[in-house]
């Protein structure tokens, strides 16, 4: 089966109704590739609206439907702190979701904390060895059925900055930041072809200082300036928006919310 990949648009009323739609969406989805794969692995981000996400399929009353133990979690990027602050992206995502649902702990695959043991460097490492030990032959990352993304206000993804050496790196599955424009300085990222190695990609946008950047991408702005405008995953690409973020972008782009082809099976 020849599959197309294209970019889409799906733009909601408001925050609330964007992060239920994402939830609703993600829980069909994933009970579907877990029953034709057997098993499904997530790539997980933070932010205000990624954590909203999370926090929406826990409220959802279909949330017991998916069959959590046969779901692995990642996670695109992690801020270089202690494993209890309050600012991990790991710790967020298990308030919000993780440690309300029936998982199997070991399915569960954060970044190294800071107060590990290891260095920044040394994490790096370590978890492209664990993504490489959990790939199929000849690849370099598990097979990512959906990836979350959010995007800043600079076109960020993951901690993959604009003009910084991150954004172009190609030889390895995970980048280390030590000076990172965006507070905390030192970070861990998976790369943009590991990240566009993902079968969906999932972009959450909300906000009007999202706007200009999102337009951007999708008129064709360069990656390494506009690190957003290099996603593409290998079936799907929708970015998930409310009104105020899709102020800009092409009216040909946007898809009415409701429209979900067969086409979207994949």
């Amino acid at each position: 089966m020849t599959v197309t990949n294209e970019r889409r648009v799906l733009v909601h009323p408001d925050k609330a109704t964007l992060a239920g739609t994402v939830a609703a969406r993600f829980i069909t989805k994933i009970t579907d590739v877990i029953d034709s794969e057997g098993d499904a692995n997530v790539v997980l981000t933070g932010g205000t609206m990624g954590i909203a996400v999370l926090e929406a399929i826990n409220a959802s009353a279909a949330r017991d439907s998916v069959d959590w133990s046969r779901v692995s979690f990642w996670w695109g990027d992690e801020r270089w702190l202690p494993r209890d602050d309050d600012e991990r992206n790991e710790k967020q995502a298990r308030a919000a979701l993780l440690d309300h649902i029936a998982i199997d702990e070991a399915h569960v695959h954060p970044f190294a904390a800071s107060d590990s043991g290891l260095t920044l460097e040394e994490a790096a490492d370590a978890y492209e060895r664990e993504l490489a030990d959990a790939a199929r032959e000849g690849t370099r990352a598990p097979r990512f059925d959906i990836t979350f993304l959010g995007v800043g206000p600079d076109g960020h993804i993951a901690s993959l900055f604009p003009g910084r050496e991150g954004i172009r790196e190609t030889e390895r599955s995970v980048i280390f930041e030590r000076n990172s424009p965006k507070p905390p300085p030192e970070r861990l990222s998976l790369t943009l072809p590991v990240l566009n190695a993902s079968e969906r990609l999932f972009m959450v946008l909300a906000g009007p200082d999202k706007a200009s950047v999102l337009g951007l991408a999708l008129a064709g702005a360069s990656f390494e300036e506009v690190p957003v405008a290099g996603l593409q995953g290998r079936r799907r690409t929708v970015f998930f928006v409310d009104q105020d973020a899709a102020a800009e972008v092409p009216e040909n782009l946007i898809a009415p919310v409701n429209y979900w082809t067969a086409a979207d099976a994949n």
